[in-house]
């Protein structure tokens, strides 16, 4: 499936065309003898990352990427900054062909991977910061305003002295995100930025995304796990799993869109009530004195009432599919056969 996305009232900041990637993966066989046979006659496997991706993004629009382990969504980070080349498609972010790498666009995107580390080990951050500056070239007022800035939003003003090495890892994320917007990006691609950060360290750096995006009208991706990261920050959701995109649109819409049902829990006075409730015919799960049921959303209308009338029940409460539950299943019905693997020989 091929998504373009819901169009937005600002010009495209990124325009996306039938991206793919490809990789070849050479097999290495097991033991002595095979390995010999393998000089001479190697086995590999054509993986597709991504599968010729359409996506268009809008001036100031913060949008998640949501996907399992191996969808293609770093990949796509990857392709968008410009650090790997496509297999095929186009590209355009603020005007650019991301791989060609021009310095103009350089100067005006950031990238923030979880996982890397693009501040010094040995040295403390205010030195990074002063390389940054040297780097885009920045004036040296605007430099500081904007450092000292950033520094108080996160409360890390103590810390950029420190080498960083003897950081926390959400004492280093707050200061990675502090130097990936010294330059003032148009653009800011996340990946995984709360990755192994605790509650607290997650709400800091969500408050701090949310003032930084909507004073500077900064146009954001982000990929993430954590279904907290979405709702606290992102209107807009792309699901792409097995390098095709299978859903984009406003979060709100993942739950009309994949779930047929809500879920209604019973409080009970009297344990007996169980049995008549659980001849319901709903699917149905007993977690001691409460019952938990799921009833289709069409019905809950005429269902509710006749349960409620169940001597012994003394609360309901009626929700949705949590989110995550409802991105689980939908990466699980990925279609794992679109993802094309071609065995070739060499």
């Amino acid at each position: 499936m091929h998504n373009s996305g819901p169009s937005s009232v600002a010009a495209p900041v990124i325009e996306v065309a039938g991206l793919a990637k490809e990789y070849r993966v050479y097999d290495k066989p097991e033991g002595l003898w095979a390995s010999v046979r393998g000089l001479l006659h190697r086995t590999s496997r054509v993986v597709e990352a991504l599968r010729g991706v359409n996506l268009t993004v809008g001036r100031g629009e913060f949008v998640a990427l949501l996907g399992p382990n191996g969808a293609g969504k770093t990949t796509f980070l990857k392709l968008l900054s410009g650090i790997i080349t496509p297999s095929r498609g186009t590209a355009r972010v603020l005007g650019h062909v991301p791989w060609e790498r021009a310095d103009d666009f350089r100067r005006r995107f950031a990238l923030v991977m979880g996982q890397r580390n693009q501040l010094w080990w040995d040295l403390p951050a205010a030195e990074s910061f002063r390389l940054h500056k040297e780097i885009y070239r920045l004036d040296a007022a605007r430099f500081e305003r904007t450092r000292d800035e950033l520094v108080d939003l996160l409360g890390v003003k103590k810390l950029v002295l420190q080498p960083v090495r003897e950081l926390s890892l959400g004492e280093r994320m707050k200061l990675e995100l502090v130097a990936a917007l010294l330059h003032e990006p148009e653009v800011l691609f996340l990946d995984e930025p709360t990755i192994g950060l605790d509650v607290v360290a997650q709400h800091t750096i969500h408050e701090f995304l949310r003032h930084v995006q909507a004073e500077r009208r900064t146009t954001v991706i982000l990929t993430t796990h954590y279904m907290k990261d979405v709702a606290a920050l992102c209107e807009r959701v792309v699901v792409i799993t097995h390098g095709d995109i299978v859903h984009d649109g406003p979060l709100a819409e993942i739950v009309d869109r994949f779930t047929t049902h809500k879920i209604v829990t019973l409080d009970l006075d009297d344990p007996s009530a169980t049995a008549r409730i659980e001849r319901c015919g709903f699917p149905c799960e007993v977690r001691g004195p409460r019952v938990v049921l799921r009833i289709d959303r069409q019905r809950i209308a005429d269902v509710l009432p006749e349960i409620l009338r169940s001597d012994g029940v003394r609360d309901v409460s009626v929700e949705d599919v949590p989110l995550e539950e409802i991105v689980a299943e939908l990466f699980r019905s990925g279609a794992p056969e679109r993802r094309a693997v071609v065995e070739t020989a060499r």
